[in-house]
C-alpha cells in the first residue's frame, strides 16, 4: 500500500513540528533538526506500506526520528575527525523552546546527560511520551527504559537544585 499525496500533506503537517522540536531538543543543532526532518519523512514515505494500520502512528514516527537522529549524530562524530561541523544554533534554541532562566539551567544539564539518558528525558518530558511508547521507540524492554529514566532524573537531582522551594523536576520540565 502506497502512501497517496494527500496522506503525505496531512502526516507532514501534523507530525512535522514534533519531529523537528525533537530532533532539535537531541542534537542542539537547527541544520541537523531540519535535515533530520526532512530525512524521517522521507523514510516514512518510503515504508509506509510496512506501517502497521492497526497502531497508533506517533510511536512509529518517533523510532524513525530517533534512529535517525542517532544516525546523524554517527556521522557527526566522525565528520568531527575530518574537520567538518555544521552551526549549532543553541542561543536561538535556548531563546525560542526554553523561557525561563530555570528552563535553560536545567536543560544544559540534560545536555550533559549520556545518550541514553538525554533521549528518554526529551522523549518523556519535552515530547509528551509514556515510558512504555519510548520503550517500543528504542526497542528496549520496558525495565531498561524505567532503568534510564530514574538514571536521568538521579543525576539532575544531584546537580540541579531549584531556586523555588517546594519546587521538583516535574513542575520545572
Amino acid at each position: 500500500m502506497n502512501i497517496t499525496q494527500e496522506k503525505a500533506s496531512e502526516l507532514y503537517a501534523e507530525y512535522s513540528p514534533y519531529i523537528h522540536r525533537t530532533a532539535l531538543l537531541l542534537t542542539k543543532s537547527l541544520a541537523l533538526a531540519d535535515d533530520i526532518t526532512q530525512e524521517v519523512f522521507l523514510q516514512v514515505f518510503k515504508k509506509f506500506e510496512q506501517y502497521d494500520q492497526s497502531k497508533p502512528i506517533k510511536p512509529w514516527l518517533y523510532t524513525i526520528t530517533v534512529n535517525t537522529t542517532r544516525n546523524f549524530l554517527r556521522k557527526q562524530k566522525w565528520l568531527s575527525f575530518v574537520g567538518i561541523l555544521p552551526e549549532k544554533n543553541g542561543a536561538w534554541l535556548e531563546e525560542t523552546i526554553l523561557k525561563t532562566e530555570e528552563e535553560k539551567e536545567l536543560w544544559m544539564e540534560i545536555q550533559k546527560l549520556n545518550q541514553n539518558h538525554k533521549e528518554i528525558i526529551v522523549l518523556h518530558f519535552y515530547s509528551g511520551l509514556k515510558l512504555q511508547e519510548i520503550a517500543d521507540i528504542l526497542q528496549i524492554p520496558l525495565g531498561t527504559c524505567k532503568s534510564r529514566y530514574h538514571a536521568a532524573l538521579t543525576a539532575l537531582r544531584k546537580v540541579y537544585k531549584p531556586a523555588t522551594k517546594g519546587e521538583n523536576l516535574y513542575e520545572i520540565i
